[in-house]
């Protein structure tokens, strides 16, 4: 992402084009890396039809699959062998120089809420073909994908006080979502239960089946299957519900004569915008190695021919399994706890509190991003990345190297490159013993593989492939929202009565999620929070 901005000479194109057009002229830059929306290809059918060009219960795909028509399936190893090239060594995991480990939690909340293989609690092989994503960055994980579990997750009280509400209570002073388990932890609460079949109205935690009645005390009732997953991701739940309930407050305040439901809507418009210019503004301009920080202006989109509907692709999901970001031990609470120990327990979370959970995460460093650096927990995921890439007949590497108009590394010692350091030179000669054995050559190296075999850019946590799959799909993605259209936040009374004036000056005064951090919880003072370490220093 940055070799480009830096090449262009960002201050002199500023200067004859203006801030915004500038912003404009690179994000257009780099969505238009590769072939955009909407896609021809899903993992519906190995052929094009009708219901594959419309039945978004399916991924999308950025390229035909291997079955498709002159496309050669390549001879892959099992996936029981290629896992290995995942975990970390004997010498442990690798640092990563620029992020904490607030970044890959942030991540993971924002994907949790539109990249969703439909997977259950049976443990029995799943086709992961299919996908419960609502295709758009929504805040489903606070808000719920179906209208059934957002008004299972609202207060819906129309009393003065309590309008536009979400569900929480009080707990040590600080505000929680309600648990989605009762007292003990054996039944769910019957509140997010069908009164007339008992079934569930949210969906399961996936991983139920492995937790203890002690922990699933601990989680709470929440938009999605994921958001529980570990107290990283529920810290961010936590975070948009108590800044959710404190807008509404104002708004009620400031239109003391609306309903409930217009209240709500209005709060909900609010974060959801607030949501993706925190997107662009914090995370983007941490995966990005240029200076120049990109803003979430919407502009950019308005006129762009690449504004379409959202669908997400197979790859874009794959592209996501930033396993190796995060570390085998979190130093939490003054403990360094196996992140073992935290998946689907929110025990640490509730006891030391929010301004804590979020000053101890970002004062852990995070993992390098990479092959030979996953923690050994992360095993399992890993293996279901690799399955999920066969079964669904993703091409090869190579051919996403050119899809995104870049060269093929010649060689697997040009893939994963050269250091100066002795070490980690052997290391990478390892790393190339490995990838000719398992696969011979880089033109039948599989897309997930080769994805994380290349070195992380200088700068940036990520690869050189991936950073720009992420830029081109990210902007391509948020900016389209309809929420940020040229007929809504581009029309000034629409705007208005979208967002409401203090709501367009809360989104104009959020920068950072420690922005939204210090307006709801005690205790912050001026202890760092942020997804780039303090000590981080360009090269």
């Amino acid at each position: 992402m940055g070799s480009f901005l830096e090449d262009v000479g960002i201050g002199l194109l500023s200067a004859v084009l203006g801030k915004k057009k500038t912003n404009a002229f690179l994000i257009n830059r780099l969505v238009k890396r590769g072939r955009n929306r909407p896609h021809a290809w899903s993992t519906r059918d190995d052929y094009i039809t009708w219901p594959g060009l419309k039945d978004r219960s399916y991924f999308g795909r950025l390229l035909p699959g291997t079955r498709w028509p002159g496309v050669t399936p390549p001879a892959l190893p099992p996936p029981e062998e290629v896992v290995e090239l995942f975990l970390a060594g004997p010498n442990g995991q690798r640092l990563c120089p620029k992020s904490t480990c607030l970044f890959p939690a942030f991540a993971q909340y924002l994907t949790d809420g539109f990249l969703r293989t439909q997977l259950s609690n049976v443990d029995a092989e799943e086709d992961r073909t299919r996908t419960t994503s609502n295709h758009e960055i929504d805040l489903s994980t606070l808000y719920g994908r179906t209208g059934w579990q957002t008004r299972a997750l609202r207060l819906l009280s129309g009393d003065s006080g309590r309008k536009g509400r979400l569900k929480s209570e009080g707990i040590d002073g600080e505000e929680w979502p309600l648990r989605l388990y009762l007292p003990g932890g054996e039944q769910v609460d019957p509140q997010f239960l069908d009164a007339e079949t008992g079934r569930p109205i949210l969906d399961t935690p996936l991983g139920i089946s492995h937790t203890t009645p002690e922990m699933r005390e601990t989680l709470f009732a929440v938009g999605g299957d994921r958001v529980n997953a570990a107290p990283q991701t529920a810290m961010m739940n936590v975070l948009f519900l108590r800044e959710h309930n404190r807008v509404a407050a104002l708004i009620e305040g400031d239109h003391p004569e609306w309903d409930d439901d217009r209240v709500f809507e209005t709060v909900r418009n609010i974060l959801i915008v607030m949501f993706i210019k925190l997107v662009v503004e914090e995370y983007i301009n941490h995966i990005s190695t240029a200076k120049f920080k990109l803003r979430a202006w919407p502009e950019a989109a308005w006129t762009a021919d690449w504004n379409r509907e959202n669908w997400m692709t197979i790859e874009f999901t794959l592209l996501y399994r930033w396993h190796s970001l995060v570390p085998q031990k979190t130093r939490w609470a003054g403990q360094d706890i196996d992140g073992n120990l935290l998946l689907l327990n929110n025990r640490v979370l509730l006891d030391g509190g929010l301004a804590s959970a979020f000053v101890d995460i970002s004062a852990n460093p995070a993992t390098e991003l990479g092959l030979g650096n996953a923690a050994d927990f992360m095993r399992k995921a890993e293996m279901d990345a690799l399955r999920q890439s066969q079964v669904n007949a993703v091409q090869g590497y190579a051919a996403y190297r050119k899809a995104m108009g870049r060269d093929v590394p010649e060689s697997f010692v040009k893939l994963v490159g050269t250091s100066k350091d002795p070490a980690e030179q052997a290391r990478r000669k390892a790393l190339v013993g490995e990838l000719e054995r398992l696969y011979g050559s880089v033109d039948r190296l599989e897309f997930y593989t080769g994805l994380f075999a290349e070195p992380r850019e200088p700068n940036g946590p990520l690869p050189d492939l991936l950073t720009a799959m992420v830029a081109m799909d990210a902007f391509s993605q948020a900016l389209t929202n309809p929420l940020l259209s040229e007929h809504v936040w581009g029309d000034a009374e629409n705007q208005r009565q979208t967002f409401t004036e203090r709501g367009i000056a809360i989104i104009t005064e959020t920068g950072s999620l420690r922005d939204i951090l210090a307006r709801n919880a005690t205790g912050l003072d001026d202890r760092f929070v942020g997804m780039t370490r303090p000590e981080w220093r360009r090269e």
